[in-house]
């Protein structure tokens, strides 16, 4: 079967998928790291609308040197992505500074060069592995194989300053996040257009290099190996705002008066979430890598064939994961989470875990379970 009978045949699923009660409600959750809340979601399958960005990476010919500068001839060759949006969406205003990103990729890295416009420099976190965030900050998320399970996630703040850590699941799914495992081989360094920590001038921006090594990030790919061309990541990028004032010729955060603490911070992503929560790796952007040299040409995106199945089965997740904090176990039938699914599509069902699959005609089987893994298998397709 070719993409268009694929994309054909999901549509029909969507199409007798839509819900037939009221059942389903929006869950707010609250994850917090050493007492303070850090992360928002909201488990829907009413939220943005499915469209993540997507970017090609081509090859650079020789191995760049890494200074957070940006200025080597392979940076000039490539595009950059589409400028950061809020987190959640078009429903948000647009940033105010300007974020963008380009990438680049060899046998041995994948680079990533980032660009923010920044008219205060400001960062005081200056121990590897501390909550960067904490600071204004540029943040990226990698999960090779985008079955939303062990995936990568790395932030620097203008300091240079790394925090770098593996995410065995996504915390809304238990977790948990392996705090002291180190990206070993990482070379990162930050430019500044400007002075930091200094509130008498006003400053340009900073300017973020990343070589990631894939001798690591082969650890979680599909057949644990660095990507070959034509090869497709979900990858997103973040950006960590805070409000700043100058008090006593020193930047510090700004304050809600009526609770003395700081304001919430901003939250700018290349490919928006549709929530404030970036540990939601469905919604990444999808990065494709090429064998394309930088500067000798281009290559069309590809879009994933199997995108609208993968998605109906993650809006099943999001209504089995609401069902069971409702009713204290997974629903058992389709009917009791409101949906009129084709024979196509299977769910088995116990009290404490779940599986649906969804089988297509050319042989490719999609499962998504209670923990929110996504996967394929191949099956012998049956003969008319």
């Amino acid at each position: 079967m070719g993409t268009g009978n694929v994309v054909s045949w999901a549509g029909i699923l969507l199409a007798n998928a839509m819900p037939r009660t009221g059942f389903y409600a929006v869950l707010f959750i609250s994850i917090t790291i050493g007492g303070s809340l850090v992360h928002a979601q909201v488990l829907s399958d009413t939220l943005l609308p499915f469209a993540p960005r997507s970017y090609v990476c081509y090859r650079t010919v020789r191995p760049l040197h890494i200074d957070g500068r940006l200025t080597e001839d392979a940076w000039q060759e490539v595009p950059w992505t589409e400028d950061f949006v809020d987190i959640v969406g078009p429903s948000r205003p647009l940033p105010p500074l300007r974020t963008r990103v380009k990438m680049l990729w060899d046998d041995t890295y994948l680079y990533i060069g980032a660009e923010l416009e920044e008219p205060h420099l400001w960062g005081r976190l200056s121990q590897r592995d501390t909550v960067i965030f904490y600071d204004n900050d540029f943040e990226v998320f990698i999960d090779p194989d985008g079955d939303t399970h062990q995936y990568y996630e790395l932030e620097i703040n203008a300091r240079g300053t790394v925090w770098d850590l593996f995410l065995v699941k996504p915390y809304r799914d238990g977790g948990p996040a392996l705090h002291a495992w180190d990206m070993r081989g990482l070379r990162a360094a930050v430019a500044l257009q400007g002075t930091l920590n200094d509130p008498s001038d006003r400053d340009t921006g900073w300017t973020v290099e990343l070589a990631l090594p894939w001798d690591i990030l082969k650890e979680a790919a599909p057949q644990r190996r660095r990507p070959q061309a034509g090869d497709t990541w979900r990858i997103n990028f973040s950006r960590v705002q805070w409000h700043l004032e100058v008090v006593n010729d020193t930047y510090r955060k700004r304050r809600d008066p009526r609770t003395g603490k700081p304001l919430p911070e901003e939250n700018w992503v290349w490919s928006p979430q549709g929530a404030v929560n970036m540990h939601m790796p469905e919604r990444w952007g999808y990065v494709q890598f090429s064998s394309v040299m930088a500067g000798q040409g281009t290559e069309a995106f590809r879009p994933d064939p199997y995108r609208e199945i993968t998605w109906l089965l993650r809006k099943l997740y999001y209504r089995q994961y609401t069902f069971y904090r409702q009713m204290g176990r997974y629903a058992r039938s389709w009917s009791e989470l409101g949906v009129r699914p084709p024979a196509s599509l299977r769910l088995q069902t116990t009290d404490s875990m779940y599986e649906i699959v969804a089988v297509l005609p050319e042989g490719v089987q999609w499962h998504i379970r209670q923990d929110g893994r996504l996967w394929k298998t191949r099956h012998q397709p049956k003969k008319p």
